[in-house]
């Protein structure tokens, strides 16, 4: 399942979709994009999910999930090496958000996205009549809930599809480092050489001569 709605009734009242993504760094696996709809009452606690324990944001990705309307957006390692990582980015975002404008049935007010920038005029799908060009905020993740929902709801989901990779691959650490570049991982590619799951178009894998 890649979005949920509950049977949560917004009314007529303005909706706000907040987004944000993770996997933008790592050395492989894919750039996953959060969209969300807060309930009322929000959860509490939210926050830049960078700056929650693993146990208080596994907690708080549970209750945004099972009250809140949310969806994700996944854009696997062909797709990133054939665009690039911001390209990609933007994509994942997209179709994280036309999901949950889907199953909601409604056009967002606003699209608050972490960052400086939106995927409006980068990528082709992002639908800017219906939905305008969204509002980048630096920083948003720490400072707009919506958008600290986003990007715990899309940790989550990444960091779970990479513990699922490490099991198919259990040389690099992927249940560790989520397949950033720490020096376990990257001893690994040394030695064993890259997987499906790698960028290629990243230069620490590139720079390996491994292909």
């Amino acid at each position: 399942m890649l979005a949920s709605t509950p049977d949560i009734q917004f009314g007529a009242e303005p909706y706000v979709i907040g987004v944000d993504e993770a996997g933008r760094g790592p050395l492989a696996g894919p750039v996953v994009a959060g969209a969300v709809v807060l309930c009322k009452p929000m959860p509490e606690g939210l926050d830049d999910s960078k700056k929650l324990s693993v146990k208080r944001r596994a907690a708080l990705d549970l209750v945004v999930r099972d009250r809140c309307a949310w969806a994700v957006g996944v854009v696997d390692v062909d797709q990133i090496d054939a665009l690039n990582i911001l390209g990609a980015t933007m994509l994942a975002m997209t179709q994280a958000v036309a999901r949950l404008v889907e199953v909601l049935g409604r056009e967002p007010d606003d699209i608050l996205i972490d960052g400086n920038l939106s995927p409006s005029g980068r990528c082709a799908e992002w639908r800017a009549r219906e939905w305008g060009k969204g509002t980048p905020i630096v920083g948003g993740d720490a400072i707009e809930p919506a958008i600290s929902a986003a990007s715990i709801v899309a940790k989550e989901w990444r960091d779970r599809m990479m513990c699922a990779a490490a099991e198919e691959h259990p040389h690099y650490g992927w249940e560790r480092n989520k397949g950033y570049g720490t020096r376990d991982h990257m001893d690994a590619l040394r030695r064993h050489g890259p997987t499906p799951l790698h960028r290629k178009s990243f230069a620490p894998v590139a720079q390996l001569s491994l292909f």
